[in-house]
């Protein structure tokens, strides 16, 4: 299997220079949380509990962080029901479905490999 970097590399012009979108997305998508919140997610709608059960380890205020920026870069919609408990619910976009279709290959291979890579 050949694998092309050259859309990564930084001499491509454009392409993860400084200042490029690209790297606010990755430091979005990539931080510590970012990653598990998309694929708690990727399986359908959540509550606020429910996902932080699910993201085992979140605090509260990473949780929320986490959920505002990928509501402001368009990847998770948030749905806020005006009742009593009220009741707040986080989805996927389009974009954001289309962003876990993309990343599942990479979360295959990590869930595969994380055991003899910790191991050493």
């Amino acid at each position: 299997m050949t694998v092309s970097l050259q859309l990564l590399r930084s001499d491509s012009p454009g392409t993860l220079t400084a200042g490029c979108p690209s790297r606010v997305v990755l430091d979005h998508v990539t931080s510590k949380w970012g990653v598990l919140v998309l694929a708690a997610l990727a399986d359908g709608t959540l509550r606020w509990g429910e996902l932080r059960r699910e993201v085992d380890g979140i605090s509260e205020k990473m949780l929320a962080v986490t959920l505002r920026t990928f509501e402001s870069d368009g990847l998770v919609h948030r749905e806020a029901y005006p009742e009593i408990p009220p009741r707040v619910e986080y989805s996927l976009t389009p974009l954001g479905r289309e962003l876990c279709e993309a990343m599942s290959p990479l979360l295959t291979w990590v869930v595969a490999n994380a055991d003899a890579i910790v191991a050493g």
